[in-house]
């Protein structure tokens, strides 16, 4: 016998007994085309059956992100199945080490998956804390955390979370948008790949490696003589091999380091790589109190586009700069900030503990400007957010760093919220000039083009947003999905939406208000039935609070076309 560590689903038909006694027939023609439904998913994310009971699948997976996907679009699909519903299947996932008995799997961790799945309720997804682990940062949905529980037989508890059924949005979630390498190098290219924690002890540096990682992107990406690729490019593609880096993303030189606080003093490794031969352009070890950690950012900037770029004036080097915190220890509250605020579409406690540090930064140094702006950011995935007193608020940011891009993005989607797109216009283009190089801004900023009919605006500043991250969140990519609608590029619009990786509610609002323009009825109806699926409680008139069209007949245009469809009007 072999072991093996592998993510094991459990999906159960439920209530298949009751629907026997009453209709026999018809049960196990519907059971049997759910579980039809749930293998051939399986197969589509390169899983496995490997064994059956009774009314229950057993998948296995070498990839706990394909175990999630796998199991919320077998969710969806029942919806397809005549008299099937997505409640009709429970589905519980787990990462273990297992026994490979021949074709099948058994031990321990079979058994909790199992166990799992039986203590869901009815349409539910519940997932282990080892596979969320795995999948927290780039799986498609949010997590409601349900607490511990106690499985028979198992002598620890288990923390278990539920998967949602909507597709939220986060900085992690990504979709592929360049199908083939760049043909040649960019001249003056660049990409800085995440650093690395060295943590002292047991103390979680992950938030400060990331968040030097952005800034030095940011800053380099400032300086109009330089082409710098973005972040999450070098994340999605998991490479460390500067050949490799150049060959997949275009760009001509590597940054990498890794960073090590300890007490007072933090210590920063880095070096450049040229990718045509992998080989050193230069690397040195920085150690320095950590109150000194920006300017050291500062030189590195230079040293970076100097060799990249050759000389690059001074004066552009300094108008470059975003305005510093005085105090470092708000630049720290700030970056644990940003790190739960990446995750805020995971689980919604991440809104509450961005918007803490966020305040402890504000608190900290009143000077720094970013979390100000941040913090409103955070807010606005509440309820209770109120747009007059965030608009206030970004406006202290944009007074305490005028030159902060982000703040004059998040200005600018208050303003087009509120119906004043003169201003908006202002704010994001102020921003894209702020950060030429920033392909999230660049991204988020195409959506105002799209709400003022300048919807070729749009789709030019998502090929640049592409151009200079081929990794870009589902939620910005998505964003070309909209403007092809405007543009009446139907055909267009539905290949871009069908090579996503997952379906979120606004994409299929667009595909079915394009399907009924075409007069396909029968497929927008099940276009409904697949959106509901996602959020049972979905009406059209969510439309009216999402989208922000200057001219409101096409907002008006969507709400009925996807009402005609069959989505509720409340």
């Amino acid at each position: 016998m072999q072991r093996k560590l592998v993510a094991i689903m459990v999906a159960d038909f439920v209530g298949s007994t009751a629907a026997m006694e009453a209709h026999e027939e018809e049960a196990v023609e519907c059971v049997s085309a759910c579980l039809r439904a749930v293998g051939d998913t399986v197969a589509r994310h390169d899983g496995r059956v490997f064994n059956t009971a009774g009314d229950a699948v057993l998948a296995e997976f070498t990839s706990p992100v394909n175990a999630l996907r796998a199991a919320m679009e077998a969710r969806s699909s029942l919806a397809t199945i005549p008299d099937a519903t997505p409640n009709d299947m429970r589905f519980g996932l787990h990462l273990a080490d297992v026994l490979a008995v021949g074709d099948d799997l058994r031990g321990n961790g079979v058994n909790l998956a199992a166990r799992l799945q039986s203590s869901a309720t009815a349409g539910e997804i519940e997932v282990s804390e080892a596979l969320y682990e795995q999948v927290g940062r780039v799986s498609p949905c949010a997590f409601e955390e349900i607490g511990e529980r106690r499985f028979k037989g198992v002598t620890e508890p288990m923390r278990v979370y539920r998967v949602g059924t909507t597709v939220d949005r986060h900085r992690f979630l990504s979709a592929p948008t360049r199908e083939a390498p760049p043909a040649s190098m960019r001249p003056n290219s660049v990409i800085v790949t995440p650093f690395v924690a060295l943590a002292a002890g047991q103390e979680d540096q992950s938030f400060l490696t990331e968040g030097l990682t952005d800034d030095l992107t940011l800053e380099l990406g400032r300086l109009k003589g330089l082409f710098v690729s973005s972040r999450s490019a070098s994340v999605v593609l998991s490479i460390r091999d500067p050949v490799e880096v150049g060959r997949a993303l275009g760009v001509r030189y590597v940054v990498s380091g890794s960073v090590r606080k300890l007490g007072g003093l933090v210590r920063l490794d880095v070096s450049l790589c040229e990718t045509a031969h992998g080989h050193l352009v230069w690397s040195d070890r920085i150690e320095r109190p950590f109150e000194e950690l920006l300017a050291v950012i500062d030189e590195v900037t230079a040293r970076i586009a100097a060799t990249v770029a050759g000389r690059i004036e001074q004066a552009e080097l300094v108008a470059a700069r975003l305005k510093r915190p005085e105090n470092m220890s708000a630049y720290e509250y700030y970056l644990l900030g940003l790190d739960h605020h990446r995750l805020i579409g995971v689980a919604d406690r991440h809104i509450g503990e961005a918007m803490r540090w966020f305040k402890r930064s504000m608190d900290a140094d009143p000077t720094f400007g970013r979390p100000v702006a941040m913090h409103v950011c955070a807010w606005s995935n509440l309820p209770d957010f109120d747009l007059s007193a965030g608009e206030r608020q970004v406006a202290h940011a944009l007074d305490l760093d005028p030159t902060d891009p982000d703040s004059h993005r998040i200005m600018g989607a208050i303003k087009c919220m509120e119906g004043d797109f003169v201003a908006s216009r202002h704010h994001h283009e102020r921003a894209i000039e702020l950060a030429p190089n920033d392909a999230y801004i660049a991204g988020r900023c195409a959506a105002f083009y799209t709400y003022v009919n300048e919807a070729e605006r749009a789709l030019e500043l998502l090929d640049r947003a592409e151009m200079l991250d081929p990794f870009l969140p589902v939620w910005i990519v998505e964003e070309r999905v909209a403007a092809l609608y405007v543009l009446g590029r139907h055909d267009e619009l539905f290949a871009v939406a069908r090579a996503l990786p997952y379906q979120t509610r606004r994409t299929l609002i667009y595909r079915i208000a394009a399907r009924m323009a075409r007069g396909d009825v029968d497929r927008a109806r099940q276009l409904v039935a697949q959106i509901q699926a996602l959020d049972p409680k979905l009406s059209a008139g969510y439309v009216r609070t999402q989208e922000f069209f200057k001219d409101r007949a096409i907002t008006e245009t969507l709400v009925n076309s996807v009402h005609a469809a069959g989505l509720p009007l409340v």
